[in-house]
């Protein structure tokens, strides 16, 4: 769906707000000072900004708070966190240079409307031993497991992207797309220990860029 990578993005800014690392984006997220704009809009510039766009708000703009979450939601005028989130669920090296491309892309916008950004990709990754996929109520398998081409595929993006980017997130997981449709980080105390680590890192930079 359209909607995941904003999803996605709006978890890392109430992750954020949780950790508690850098009191400057703490008070501003208190105080209304910034949002997140799920239209992945900056008010007044032209061209995508990427999944759930956080920075700060238009002034005496309302904002909007959505259940369950702490970060509030409205218009953005200045850009300050710049996220675009990818998954690979199969196909991955096919797709490769597609993901490249808007990878590349997303991050020379973000930094073109604001050269302190920090920047984040999140690269969902599936190393799945197989895979259903459908077409309308057409069911067929995966002709290559997604895990036969996931180091591959990480291992591209990562050569490719990783300097445009304040931190690059590689996550693995395995998900067939069968029910009951189970899902399982490929091994989940890294994918803790990776997460955590960004996390902290984009807290400091933060705190020292803004």
């Amino acid at each position: 769906m359209s909607t995941t990578g904003d999803t996605i993005a709006g978890y890392l800014y109430e992750d954020l707000l949780e950790l508690r690392q850098s009191t400057k984006l703490v008070r501003r997220i208190k105080n209304g000072d910034v949002a997140v704009n799920t239209g992945n809009q900056i008010k007044g510039k032209r061209g995508r900004r990427g999944d759930g766009t956080f920075g700060r708000v238009v002034p005496g703009q309302p904002l909007i708070g959505t259940l369950g979450l702490l970060v509030a939601r409205g218009l953005v005028a200045h850009l300050e966190i710049g996220t675009e989130v990818k998954i690979g669920a199969t196909k991955l090296i096919a797709q490769v240079d597609r993901v490249i491309n808007d990878l590349s892309n997303q991050a020379r916008v973000f930094r073109s409307h604001n050269p302190n950004v920090i920047a984040v990709a999140i690269v969902g990754v599936n190393y799945a031993d197989s895979y259903i996929g459908w077409e309308k109520d057409r069911m067929f398998f995966a002709k290559v497991a997604p895990g036969r081409e996931a180091s591959d595929f990480s291992n591209r993006i990562e050569r490719a992207v990783e300097k445009q980017y304040d931190e690059l997130l590689i996550l693995k997981f395995k998900a067939t797309n069968t029910e009951p449709y189970n899902f399982a980080w490929l091994n989940r105390a890294e994918t803790e220990q990776l997460y955590g680590s960004a996390l902290v890192r984009i807290s400091a930079e933060y705190e020292r860029r803004f």
